[in-house]
């Protein structure tokens, strides 16, 4: 094929394709000499410099750069920051430079410290040296605190055991309770063994090693149980200690799925090489210098009784397109407008506007909020504006806002803000019918990183008191206790019902009330707290100290934006410290994405997420992943920043298999920009493109950066290499990469995974989270109804990871097998059923019926509650096992599909003759088969129902995460809705049938839609 041939952004991922592997660089010396010399595209930086230095022989002043080793290489990089290039095992190709320019400098003293700055600098995708140039203290104190805790975990760390080391880093999961039954194991090339689920870990190492004596002979020495450990095997997952296997989460995942667990035996030497190395590597940079402690907060000093807040707003600068220009601001608690807006006067220029004007709000010092923030809009008065336009647009509103910023009043020490304050503005172009509208307090207080053109907001703050005024701790108190039936009808509301000012009142009337009889009720107490009265703060921060401790997943709704309450939160956080590692894993998403409602870098849910990642690799691992996926966001990428900073440093071990990582998506993406590029500008042959795509994952530099790697889907599984011929490119608009990896682990296993570069996941990934919650929430309520809940992770900009669920098809392609006409196809009922006996027989055949049942149940309820669209028969798989599971969820909470304003979707969820046909094992007569079907559905919808408030909070937790179809309270409504949320389990049972009746009577329009769908995707 002809060379892929781009722009110099695709400068490095080029080689191979046209046989040229070198590269064109100039380099500049210190001496002031310039070089220009071809280099190999793959070569490391290290290997690079050699090649250079040799070069520079043949120069002058050659015997002025001294020694190689003290200097090393800077350049542009493709976000146009000088960054150095301490990392000299770096490829060149990964580091990618904006132009192919390497300067050679003298390097400074402390390498191993700058090696590491460097390495987490290229790990998160922000370069420290940005966040030191912030110049800002609460930025320098959180660093500054952090680090000193990192050290001092490492610190820790250094002396541990090896089986310390391998429960800290590899945590076993465990379950509580037991099942009757045995483990059977049957595989030929390893001892099977038939022991007591009541049997204890200690106990099954014992037989095993037993048996493997009795196999091979007394003459085979194999040492003591203490010489090994007991791994799942395939996966970075140990056994350990005296727990019966009951508990073990593996072993009770294969007996309810009626496999056999698979163990292997692993000698301890292999074990303590890995924690030999990670201690190493610890001890290569622990001995630096410790930080500076963080500076003593000033005597505190009462606050004033009398005075009110006076805020000057002085200038803006920027490039405005608009003459004409005010200023709005408005003091929030979360949602709460704590009194009435101020507004500016009206400024007329064309760059900058000054304004020299104080603004005054009516509420006392003394009554504001520790979480008060103060909001500004400034926007355009459109009657003032020169009439440039027909009076055919008289419709057009009068104010429109341009740049928005908000500033908290009092900063991350507690003090009252004074002095001048500069805020770069964040642009969100909008119309409002009425003023209050133009504000958000729900956006970030964080300024705009993008400093070049942002849009500049002078506030100056007055002097209260020549000390600094700091917000008072409040001391413990308590209160009597009353009761009043009427609370139990307000608390019983879901977290989306309004509560009028009366019901308010009473709430706070009865507040011992609702600790004694009503404490998951707390979120409602604090909606009725009149937050503009210091009086009711005190009591409230009172009775927090005596309130009962909540369940962790009542604890979430108190970390949404209408809770910004600092002691509420730390509330919220002690609380959450009762979950267990996989608890936590399942809500990790939102707590990532409520980092953005915390004000400050230091806060409880800060410190919480930091220590529960670095006690447990797993958990570290998708933290890290959630919060880079978004550093391209200017609203959170320095506190996310800093955040995976402090993980870092705190698990110096784990950054060499991040960046692994990091490096492997790299070079995906780079293919994935290939083989686009060869598609859209070229129009090249799908085989030519293929054959283009397989001789670059052969070459040295890919092989190399794709192979022996923790996979970004699940870390306990290690990728040894990719099977070239088994990976392919999807046709789709965004050419996803379809990559076959070897299970290092498991020799013989592939793990399959999709490489999605162009979309967006994260609402993929939030749908699938949701549907593993309900999988959990059945199987507590004795209801295992088979989902498939698949791997997703997002890792960029519109661009993520998706596993390959082994052993499945989609119910196209099986109904296109089964016909030779396209249009036919969707309408033979018998496709998936001939095709589930071929693939099994026997009493294999009943259980793949019986999967499919259950299975289908719970995605006919799940997709009902969430409202998930775009249900075409590619969206919809079915194992061999018989398991049916959906994919694809770009469209929920009803947001479905049309075309020229007719709804291409008509019924509630999928159900089809075709899948009536297979649950009733193709006998018409079968009615008994599909009563227990839709058994399973009402019981399925019932148990979500009892958990209604936790969804509606989940989702609302995600509101500002910028996904497409979750922007607003509205949208969660939804939920509320299909959920019948308000209404007795009889009458939302009722709704439930005629929903059920409905997809059952309009499942003709479904079939139609995917006649529709195989005709116009024929391959």
């Amino acid at each position: 094929m002809p060379s892929a041939k781009t722009d110099q952004l695709d400068l490095w991922a080029e080689s191979g394709l046209d046989g040229d592997d070198q590269v064109m660089v100039d380099f500049l010396l210190p001496t002031g000499i310039y070089i220009q010399m071809e280099v190999p595209r793959e070569s490391t930086i290290q290997h690079i410099k050699l090649l250079l230095w040799k070069e520079a022989q043949t120069y002058p002043l050659f015997s002025l750069l001294g020694e190689m080793e003290g200097h090393m290489f800077e350049c542009v990089n493709q976000a146009a920051v000088h960054e150095e290039l301490e990392d000299e095992t770096r490829r060149l190709c990964d580091v990618r430079p904006f132009l192919p320019v390497l300067k050679l400098i003298t390097r400074n003293c402390g390498r191993a410290e700058r090696i590491l700055d460097s390495k987490i600098g290229v790990l998160i995708g922000k370069g420290l040296h940005e966040l030191d140039a912030l110049q800002d203290q609460e930025v320098k104190d959180f660093r500054s605190k952090m680090k000193q805790i990192s050290e001092e975990k490492m610190q820790r760390m250094q002396l541990m055991s090896w089986g310390e080391w391998l429960r800290s880093c590899y945590t076993m999961p465990l379950e509580a309770g037991s099942l009757e039954s045995l483990i059977d194991k049957h595989e030929d090339d390893t001892a099977s063994l038939k022991v007591s689920l009541h049997c204890t870990v200690t106990e099954l190492m014992d037989q095993a090693l037993k048996k493997w004596q009795t196999t091979h002979g007394p003459e085979e020495d194999i040492g003591f149980r203490s010489d090994y450990v007991l791994r799942v095997s395939g996966k970075l997952e140990f056994l350990f200690e005296d727990h019966p296997l009951n508990q073990c989460k593996y072993i009770r995942d294969c007996l309810l799925t009626n496999e056999s667990p698979h163990l292997t035996l692993v000698h301890c030497d292999g074990v303590k090489a890995m924690f030999e190395k990670e201690i190493s590597t610890i001890g290569s940079v622990i001995a630096r210098k410790t930080s500076n402690p963080p500076l003593l907060l000033p005597p505190k000093k009462r606050l004033p009784t009398a005075s009110t807040l006076f805020p000057a707003l002085q200038l803006i600068q920027g490039v405005l397109s608009f003459a004409y220009l005010a200023v709005r601001a408005g003091l929030f608690h979360g949602t709460e407008l704590l009194c009435k807006t101020a507004v500016s006067s009206e400024s007329s220029s064309r760059s900058e506007h000054v304004w020299n004007k104080t603004l005054e709000f009516d509420i006392a010092v003394c009554d504001l909020p520790r979480m008060a923030r103060l909001c500004f809009a400034i926007y355009a008065v459109m009657d003032k504006v020169k009439k440039q336009r027909s009076t055919k647009n008289t419709h057009l509103n009068k104010y429109q806002t341009i740049p928005w910023v908000n500033t908290m009043v009092f900063d991350y020490r507690g003090q009252l803000k004074t002095g001048n304050v500069l805020r770069k503005c964040l642009f969100f172009l909008c119309v409002a019918d009425e003023l209050e509208e133009m504000l958000n307090p729900i956006g970030t207080i964080q300024t705009n990183p993008y400093t070049e053109n942002a849009t500049e907001l002078h506030i100056s703050f007055p002097e209260y008191s020549t000390q600094p005024v700091v917000f008072p701790v409040f001391d413990k108190g308590r209160g009597g206790k009353k009761f009043y039936i009427e609370l139990k009808e307000i608390m019983e509301r879901d977290p989306l019902s309004q509560l009028c000012e009366n019901e308010k009142d009473l709430i706070w009337t009865l507040r011992y009330d609702c600790r004694e009889n009503f404490p998951q009720s707390l979120p409602k107490l604090l909606l009725s707290v009149k937050w503009s009265k210091h009086e009711d703060m005190a009591q409230l921060q009172a009775l927090l100290q005596i309130w009962p401790k909540l369940s962790p997943r009542d604890a979430l709704e108190l970390l949404d934006f209408n809770y910004p309450d600092q002691y509420v939160r730390e509330f919220a956080v002690y609380c959450l410290r009762d979950m267990s590692d996989d608890e936590l894993l399942q809500y990790l998403l939102q707590l990532v994405q409520v980092l953005r409602y915390e004000p400050y870098y230091d806060c409880a849910l800060s410190r919480f997420l930091l220590e529960r990642a670095q006690s447990s690799r797993k958990i570290g691992h998708f933290l890290f992943w959630h919060l880079r996926s978004e550093m391209f966001m200017p609203a959170v990428s320095v506190h996310f920043a800093l955040i995976l900073e402090a993980y870092c440093r705190g698990c110096i071990p784990h950054i060499e298999v991040l960046k692994k990582q990091v490096e492997a998506l790299s070079k995906l993406k780079a293919v994935n920009e290939l083989i686009k590029f060869g598609t859209i500008k070229t129009k090249t042959k799908q085989a030519h493109l293929k054959e283009a795509m397989m001789t670059c994952l052969r070459q040295t530099g890919f092989i190399e950066t794709l192979s022996d790697l923790h996979s970004p889907l699940n870390p306990n599984i290690l990728l040894a290499g990719i099977n070239v011929e088994r990976c392919k490119y999807m046709d789709s608009k965004m050419k996803p990469l379809w990559i076959v990896y070897n299970n290092k682990l498991l020799e013989g296993e592939t793990v399959g995974i999709i490489f999605k570069n162009g979309d967006d996941l994260r609402q993929d990934m939030l749908t699938l989270q949701i549907l593993r919650l309900m999988d959990l929430l059945w199987k507590e309520a004795n209801l295992d109804l088979r989902i498939v809940p698949y791997g997703c992770l997002a890792t960029g900009d519109h661009a993520g990871l998706i596993e390959v669920v082994s052993s499945a098809d989609t119910i196209a392609n099986i109904q296109k097998t089964s016909s030779n006409m396209a249009a036919a196809a969707a309408f033979n009922k018998d496709a998936l059923l001939n095709w589930l006996k071929d693939k099994n027989s026997g009493d294999a055949l009943d259980k793949a019926i019986e999967e499919f049942t259950l299975s289908c149940a719970g995605y006919c309820v799940a997709t009902y509650v969430l409202g998930i669209g775009d249900r075409h028969s590619d969206n919809i798989m079915v194992r061999s096992t018989g398991q049916l599971f959906h994919i694809d969820f770009g469209h929920i909470l009803g947001n479905f599909k049309s075309k020229f304003g007719i709804k291409r979707e008509r019924v509630p969820f999928i159900l089809t003759h075709d899948f009536i046909h297979v649950i009733q094992q193709g006998k018409t007569s079968n009615t008994e088969k599909f009563g227990n079907f839709r058994q399973y559905c009402e019981e399925a919808y019932l148990i979500l129902r009892k958990n209604g408030n936790l969804f509606i909070t989940l989702f609302a937790l995600m509101l500002t995460a910028g996904l497409p179809e979750l922007t607003s309270v509205k949208d969660i409504q939804y939920l509320k809705d299909s959920l019948a949320l308000g209404k007795t389990d009889e009458e939302a049972l009722k709704q439930f049938r005629q929903k059920f009746d409905e997809a059952l009577r309009e499942s003709w329009t479904t079939k139609v839609n995917w006649m529709a769908h195989i005709v116009a995707h024929p391959s």
